[in-house]
């Protein structure tokens, strides 16, 4: 990763269709990502996998964030990042920025960058992926929009730009340090361990899979819960002191982190794609999931157990069918079909995706040009 200085404010409808895998385009982009982030979490760990592998098939690359969280560690070298240092003038030095650097695409990620981008005006393609839902006010005069699953095609309404559903992929899976979870957090040898990964904010249901763990779990399990975010206090006083329930905070060793589970739970209320999810599998961990709108369309050929989201009692019962057996051996672990989540079809439909978008436009301005050429005599 680089870092570029601009002023001294930077530091650093649609068509529906599964998506198939198609060649990148051999012509080599100038990208913006656009990514006001306040921590590191799926949604922000999409567009980080994203911008490093289109780097990595030549194309030119920037990234553009706050300085609230150092999310250069986590980009490749190849990738430019600017930073801006305070939300003052946000948008008017977004706009100074894809104008100095002529940026040919830029595509924003969750509500600042997507607001940020809607000022935007020029020949510069707008993308934005719905990383949570369709908003007219930050979406609407954006030129296309990346739905990530079927339930967000339907919602999108008269949106008047182009739409694509290309669901999430699984990220670049580093090489990463292996540990004990048993060990480190001293637990016993044959404890089962039930983790999560994800921010801990009412929507992803942390409190349901801790009330469901309290009533049905047996006393040889764990729950860990790796993440951070604003419901932290009011989880810990749902856990009431009991000590085989872990809040380990920020994870920066995910698939080392899976890797010691036994199982895998996804408890969230609301949820367009679960990123941890993909990973969880890839890993080979038995998977509890809500029946969310993304996990429950993209998993349901997949042998994922689903249940109610919200319910506690539902996913209690989940746990105890789960946890029930007497054999502790390790691991417990499934061989997943990971095919349809590859990262090569994932980026190479992103890179597509900006194509017919500017062919759209291009096709537009045609038959707009034409229609205001005067008669011939």
């Amino acid at each position: 990763m680089r870092y570029e200085n601009l002023d001294a404010d930077h530091g650093h409808r649609s068509h529906n269709r599964t998506p198939v895998s198609v060649p990148s385009s051999t012509k080599k982009l100038r990208i913006l990502h656009i990514l006001f982030a306040s921590e590191i979490a799926g949604s922000e760990r999409y567009c980080i996998d994203l911008a490093n592998a289109q780097a990595a098939l030549g194309h030119d690359v920037h990234v553009v964030s706050s300085s609230r969280v150092d999310i250069g560690r986590h980009l490749s070298r190849e990738v430019i990042l600017h930073t801006f240092s305070t939300r003052l003038f946000r948008r008017w030095r977004l706009r100074k920025l894809i104008a100095a650097e002529r940026f040919e695409v830029a595509h924003a990620h969750l509500s600042p960058g997507c607001k940020a981008l809607a000022t935007v005006q020029g020949s510069v393609i707008k993308i934005a992926t719905l990383h949570v839902g369709y908003k007219p006010k930050q979406h609407a005069r954006l030129d296309g929009i990346i739905c990530v699953n079927e339930a967000q095609m339907m919602r999108i309404g008269n949106y008047v730009g182009y739409a694509d559903r290309i669901p999430n992929w699984l990220p670049e899976v580093k090489k990463t340090e292996r540990f004990d979870l048993r060990i480190k957090l001293g637990l016993p040898p044959t404890a089962r361990i039930i983790g999560t990964v994800g921010r801990l904010h009412p929507s992803k249901g942390n409190d349901v899979l801790i009330s469901a763990f309290l009533r049905a779990a047996p006393e040889n399990a764990a729950l860990v819960i790796a993440g951070v975010g604003p419901q932290k206090a009011a989880l810990e006083k749902l856990a009431a002191g009991d000590e085989r329930i872990r809040m380990v905070g920020y994870c920066d060793n995910v698939s080392g982190f899976l890797a010691n589970l036994d199982l895998f739970v996804s408890p969230s209320r609301e949820e367009s794609a679960g990123l941890a999810i993909l990973e969880a599998m890839h890993e080979g961990v038995p998977v509890i999931a809500s029946a969310t709108e993304g996990p429950s369309e993209y998993l349901r050929k997949h042998p994922v157990r689903f249940v109610e989201p919200g319910s506690v009692e539902a996913l209690a019962d989940a746990l105890a069918d789960v946890l029930q057996s007497d054999d502790t051996s390790r691991p417990w672990r499934i061989d997943y079909d990971m095919v349809p989540f590859s990262r090569a079809t994932g980026v190479d439909n992103i890179l597509r995706f900006y194509g017919e978008v500017k062919e759209r436009q291009i096709e537009f301005r045609d038959v707009t040009d034409a229609s205001t050429m005067p008669a011939q005599m």
